[in-house]
C-alpha cells in the first residue's frame, strides 16, 4: 500500500487534468446518468440527495420505467430522489435494463451480506467493465470487508472512468484514514472539497484524517462543517464525539453521542462510547444503562460485556460483575481482558481460590504486568499463602518501582513475617512515593515493633493530621502514649 500511496500523487495530478478536460470538452450526452449508475451509487452508500445532485448536474440518460422506480426504491432511493427522476426531462430513448446482478448486489448489501454483494457486482462488471459507478460500488463492498488494497484499485478505476466525481477522492480519503495515513487522508478530502465545496462526506473524511493526525479541534470543526450540510448523519455525530472525547471535552462528547443515538437508536457503538464517557465522569448508573442498551442491541460484542463487567466492579456490584464476565468468557473464550476485574469481584466475595485462578490467567496473557502481580499477591496473602504472596509483591516492585501500593504490600507481608528492617525500608519507600495517612500509619506500626516509639509517635501524628476523621489513628496514638509513659515509669 505504501508504494501505491507514493504512485498515487502522480495519478492524482493526472486525474485533476483529466477532470478539467472532461468538464470543458466532453459532450453533455456522454456524461448523462443512467439507472444502473444510480443504483450502484446508492448501493455504495452515496445518499439520495447527493445522487439527485449528480443527476441534475449530468442529466438523465433515459426516463425510468415504473418497474425501475420500484427497483430504485428497493435500493434505498428516497421519495425526493424518485420525485427528481420523475420530473426530469430525458431523451425519448428506451431505458437501459438494470443488470439483474446489480439488483441482487443491492439486496445483499441491504442485508449486510457484503461478500455476496461483492460477487454479484463482479458479475455485473463483467458485462459492463467501463462503468465507473459499478467499480465505485465494488470498492464500497471491499471496504466493508477491510480489503483496502483491492478497494483502492477499484476506486482508481472509478476515478479513471469518471474523474470529475468528488466521491472518488472522499473514498480515497477514507481508505487512507483506515490505513493510519492521516496526511494522505487529509489531502484527498481536500481534493474532493476543491471539486465540491459543499460535499458533506468530504468534510466528514477530512475530520477523520485530522483526528488520526492528532488534530482534534480542527477535526471537530470539519465534522461541524459536514453536519452543517448534512445534519442528520449519525455517523458524523459519532465521529465528532470521538474527537471531542480525545480532546478532553467530555460534555461535548456526551452531546454528540446522544445526537447520534437520537438519529439512530440502534447505534450500539454510540451507546458504548457514551457509557465510556459517563464512566470517566463518575456517572456509573448512567454508564451501566448505556452499556446494557449496547448489549441488548449487539449481544455478541465482547467489548461491551467486558466494559459492563468492569463498571459493575467499580460500582461494587460484584455479583453482577461475576455473572457478566463469566457469560463473556463462555461466549468468547479467546477474550483476554477482564480477568483482573473478575478476580477483584471474587476477592470481594472472599472467594480467593477463584480470584487466584483468574489472576494467573491474566498473568499468562501479560506476564510483565506489575498490577496483575500485585493483585495476585494480595489474593495469596488473603488466602494465607504469605510465601507465595511475597514472591508476587517482589515481582510487582521490580516491574514498577514507582508503585507505592506495591511497596506498601511488600512491606506488609515482610512485617507479618517479622522481617522488620526490610519492612521498614519498603514502608519508607511507599511513603516517599505517596505521603498518605495509611503509609504513615503502616510505618508507625513497624517502628513500634522495633521499639522506636518516638519515631512511631511522629508518624501517627502525621497520619492523624492528614486524615483527622479516622478514629484508628488517634486511638493508636493514645495507646502508644500510654505505653511510652509506662515504659518511662519503669
Amino acid at each position: 500500500m505504501k508504494l501505491k500511496s507514493l504512485l498515487f500523487w502522480l495519478f492524482a495530478l493526472w486525474v485533476a487534468i483529466a477532470a478539467a478536460d472532461s468538464i470543458d470538452s466532453k459532450p453533455a450526452g456522454q456524461t448523462q446518468i443512467n439507472q444502473t449508475q444510480i443504483i450502484a451509487w446508492l448501493t455504495a452508500g452515496i445518499p439520495s440527495y447527493r445522487v439527485a445532485q449528480l443527476v441534475q448536474q449530468h442529466g438523465l440518460a433515459s426516463v425510468p420505467t415504473q418497474e425501475q422506480l420500484h427497483q430504485l426504491e428497493s435500493a434505498g432511493a428516497t421519495a425526493n430522489l424518485i420525485q427528481t427522476l420523475s420530473a426530469m426531462k430525458a431523451p425519448a430513448s428506451p431505458a437501459t435494463q438494470i443488470p439483474p446482478a446489480l439488483l441482487k448486489a443491492a439486496d445483499e448489501n441491504r442485508r449486510q451480506h457484503y461478500h455476496e454483494a461483492e460477487l454479484h457486482l463482479r458479475e455485473a462488471l463483467r458485462g459492463d467493465p467501463q462503468n465507473a459507478a459499478l467499480h465505485f460500488a465494488l470498492a464500497a463492498m471491499l471496504r466493508q470487508q477491510s480489503q483496502w488494497d483491492d478497494a483502492f484499485d477499484e476506486i482508481t478505476q472509478s476515478a479513471r472512468l469518471m474523474p470529475d466525481l468528488p466521491e472518488n477522492h472522499s473514498a480515497f480519503a477514507y481508505i487512507f484514514y483506515r490505513l493510519d495515513d492521516g496526511p494522505n487522508a487529509i489531502a484527498e478530502a481536500r481534493t474532493a472539497l476543491s471539486m465540491d465545496p459543499q460535499n458533506a462526506e468530504a468534510y466528514q473524511f477530512l475530520g477523520l484524517g485530522l483526528y488520526s493526525s492528532g488534530q482534534y479541534r480542527p477535526a471537530v470543526h470539519a465534522f461541524a462543517e459536514s453536519l452543517a450540510r448534512e445534519g442528520d448523519n449519525p455517523d458524523t455525530y459519532y465521529d465528532m464525539g470521538i474527537a471531542l472525547h480525545a480532546d478532553g471535552n467530555l460534555r461535548g462528547a456526551v452531546t454528540a453521542y446522544s445526537k447520534a443515538i437520537h438519529l439512530r437508536p440502534d447505534f450500539w457503538e454510540a451507546h458504548s462510547n457514551l457509557a465510556l464517557v459517563f464512566h470517566e465522569q463518575g456517572k456509573l448508573p448512567e454508564a451501566v444503562a448505556e452499556y446494557r442498551e449496547a448489549k441488548r442491541i449487539a449481544p455478541e460484542q465482547a467489548s461491551v460485556r467486558n466494559n459492563l463487567g468492569n463498571t459493575y466492579c467499580d460500582q461494587g456490584e460484584y455479583e453482577a460483575a461475576i455473572v457478566e464476565l463469566k457469560d463473556l468468557y463462555r461466549q468468547h473464550p479467546e477474550w483476554q481482558q477482564g480477568h483482573g476485574c473478575l478476580a477483584s469481584a471474587y476477592m470481594a466475595k472472599k472467594n480467593y481460590d477463584d480470584a487466584v485462578s483468574e489472576l494467573q490467567i491474566a498473568l499468562r496473557q501479560n506476564p510483565t504486568g506489575s498490577t496483575e502481580h500485585r493483585v495476585l499477591g494480595q489474593a495469596l496473602l488473603l488466602d494465607n499463602r504469605p510465601e507465595d504472596a511475597l514472591r508476587e509483591f517482589r515481582l510487582a516492585v521490580s516491574l514498577n518501582p514507582d508503585s507505592d501500593v506495591s511497596h506498601h504490600f511488600l512491606g506488609t507481608v515482610l512485617f507479618q513475617q517479622q522481617q522488620l528492617q526490610a519492612a521498614e525500608k519498603e514502608f519508607r519507600e511507599a511513603l516517599r512515593l505517596k505521603p498518605s495517612a495509611d503509609n504513615h500509619y503502616s510505618l508507625a506500626a513497624c517502628l513500634m515493633s522495633l521499639d522506636r516509639y518516638e519515631e512511631a509517635l511522629s508518624e501517627l501524628e502525621l497520619a492523624s493530621r492528614l486524615d483527622p476523621e479516622r478514629q484508628l489513628y488517634r486511638a493508636r496514638r493514645e495507646e502508644l502514649l500510654k505505653l511510652m509513659k509506662g515504659s518511662n515509669a519503669r
